[in-house]
């Protein structure tokens, strides 16, 4: 085998590697615009941030996927893609993702809302019990009105 052979040949095997990388990546990216569209019907429906189903997986696949990018930024991994078919698949699902994160982004932070407004409520509702029930003000003294008798009779 010749060199121009031998490096023909390394060329092919290293864009084959690049190939299977670049489409592990994409099933990848499909897995977690999934599951994000998923939350994001839930959260739709009302559903508190905290009871979803896919919020441990879609955190494994995202640390994943931050893994991977961080890896291309420092040069130690290369997503060079030289089929423009698989290159432009790899553009559309990154916007995709994209596209859904951002809609997630909206949907959790109006979870979140919506979960202290439910807390403030409950807070409010205890507050406003335990000052009817309660003989002492704010301060920690007798309220005026509410005072319980405490007189104790002395006779001699």
């Amino acid at each position: 085998m010749t060199v121009a052979q031998t490096k023909s040949k390394v060329a092919a095997t290293n864009a084959a590697n690049g190939d299977v990388r670049i489409k592990s990546l994409i099933t990848l990216i499909d897995t977690l615009t999934v599951l994000v569209a998923e939350e994001n019907v839930e959260l739709a429906k009302g559903l508190p941030a905290s009871r979803l189903k896919q919020v441990n997986e879609k955190n494994r696949l995202a640390e994943i996927f931050e893994q991977t990018v961080a890896a291309c930024s420092v040069g130690t991994t290369s997503l060079n893609v030289r089929d423009r078919i698989l290159r432009e698949q790899l553009m559309e699902r990154i916007l995709k993702l994209r596209i859904a994160m951002d809609e997630n982004l909206v949907r959790l932070r109006a979870a979140i809302e919506a979960s202290n407004r439910r807390i403030e409520a409950v807070m409010q509702a205890i507050r406003e019990q335990i000052a009817v029930v309660s003989p002492y003000g704010a301060s920690g003294r007798v309220a005026a009105g509410g005072a319980v008798s405490s007189a104790t009779s002395r006779s001699a």
